[in-house]
């Protein structure tokens, strides 16, 4: 039997400053997902980025004296280039915020505002920024890490460590330019000085234009090439033409071995060539590099199923942290549970219109737990994997555990009400003591940040 009560929410903080009249602050419902202009929001542990079309603001929630940052993208005013995507890149020795535009653009910002990186993905909408990070090999305790970018029909791989080594070399360079009293580059040099991030980059809408995606981790390669050398991804994604379809997507652009060369050595040479004309042409138009870039080609990506059920579109698609379920929100008001690895759905949940999902872990059996030991530490093993449904137009949160476990427990929320959960912090699966995954709720009228508890009363 479920437990309904509203003391299953931590308060954490109060966000409310002067500052988020420029976003709609004041108004009942400004922060409702289902809001007139959408607000972005990215959450971390300790701050809190929103955004709307053309401004980013940063805030401290876990320090009430850390200052608010503002930033504003250098957005074409011709095409209407506004912002479409925000998410934390969280390392251990640095955190910044990466922004995606409606042109195909990823832009990445220091917590000062600086702009470290620009670049040009591919032509379209970015409709959503993914970090995730899942274990090469069952066996081997070693991380694939990401960020997935979302396009219509269209899904960006950039590995973490290819990202945090562009961090660096702008930490330092940013380091040595202080102490050298060095004038300060212009912006737009500052986004392409350090070099292109390499990608992987595929087409995926063979079944239709696909309005969400992820990439779950890396799977088999087909029966046919087992002696590969090659890396294959496994990607799910969601559309109004079907509902749920995968793919396998191959980490080369060719098979052959002059593709494979070509791959690995056009980017590199044509960032040394971009260095060495920088040096020669310092002063030319800035305009005219912005019109040359171009995206990449696609690798293959080979169709693995498809769901088809008119006039069923999916809407929004939320991956577990091992990347083995998925829970996918569609147009009908149900949510279908996704085993990743069989392709089948599990479960099903009807009446939940607008719905936004999280997986969390729960401690479900809390007092067995702590009376083993006077003082104990929980471990990974003690928590329950869980389904975190929002339901807007219920007012209500509901936990689940997973996969066919009962309802654990539902909370009462503000209609004005969004739910959030932290970024995934690249090297996380290296923290001891053992960080389970929560869930934060925001009252946009109130300008409360509470957290849902990790265990039951």
């Amino acid at each position: 039997m479920s437990k309904r009560s509203h003391l299953h929410l931590t308060d954490l903080s109060c966000i409310a400053c002067e500052d988020l009249t420029e976003f709609g602050a004041g108004k009942e419902g400004w922060l409702a997902p289902d809001a007139s202009t959408t607000i972005l929001c990215a959450l971390d542990a300790h701050s809190l980025a929103i955004a709307n079309r053309s401004l980013i603001l940063i805030l401290g929630w876990s320090d009430p004296d850390e200052p608010r940052v503002k930033i504003r993208p250098e957005l074409s005013p011709i095409e209407a280039e506004h912002i479409t995507a925000i998410e934390w890149l969280v390392f251990e020795e640095m955190k910044v915020i990466a922004v995606g535009t409606s042109r195909g653009f990823l832009l990445v910002y220091s917590l000062r505002g600086d702009l470290i990186h620009r670049q040009m993905v591919h032509t379209g909408r970015i409709l959503k920024l993914r970090v995730h990070g899942a274990k090469k090999d069952l066996m081997q305790d070693i991380l694939s890490e990401e960020v997935c970018v979302v396009i219509p029909g269209v899904i960006a791989r950039f590995d973490g460590t290819d990202i945090q080594s562009l961090l660096q070399r702008w930490f330092q360079e940013t380091h040595s330019r202080f102490w050298d009293q060095k004038p300060k580059k212009d912006s737009e040099d500052m986004g392409n000085s350090y070099g292109r991030l390499p990608y992987q980059l595929w087409n995926v809408n063979k079944y239709g234009s696909c309005v969400d995606a992820a990439i779950t981790g890396i799977m088999p390669p087909p029966l046919m090439e087992l002696q590969s050398s090659q890396r294959y991804y496994c990607a799910v994604t969601i559309g109004d033409d079907a509902v749920i379809s995968a793919f396998r997507l191959s980490e080369d652009r060719n098979r052959s071995l002059v593709g494979a060369i070509l791959s690995k050595v056009v980017p590199a040479t044509f960032s040394t060539i971009a260095s060495f004309s920088k040096m020669i042409w310092r002063s030319e138009q800035t305009s005219n590099r912005k019109s040359e870039e171009k995206p990449q080609s696609f690798a293959r990506a080979s169709p693995l199923t498809c769901l088809k059920d008119h006039p069923r579109k999916g809407e929004k698609l939320t991956l577990s942290p091992s990347g083995t379920l998925a829970a996918i929100t569609d147009s009908l008001g149900r949510i279908l549970l996704l085993d990743i690895q069989a392709l089948v759905v599990v479960r099903l949940w009807k009446g939940y219109r607008d719905a936004n999902c999280f997986f969390m872990e729960m401690l479900v059996n809390r007092d067995a737990i702590g009376s083993s030991s006077s003082y104990y530490e929980p471990r990974k093993s003690d928590y329950c994997l869980c389904l975190a449904i929002h339901a807007p137009r219920k007012g209500i949160i509901e936990v689940w555990q997973m996969r066919t476990g009962p309802r654990l427990l539902t909370v009462q929320c503000a209609k004005g009400c969004r739910l959030l959960q932290p970024t995934y912090r690249f090297g996380s699966s290296l923290d001891s003591p053992y960080v389970p995954l929560e869930v934060f709720l925001l009252n946009g009228d109130s300008g409360q940040l509470s957290v849902l508890n990790r265990f039951l009363n």
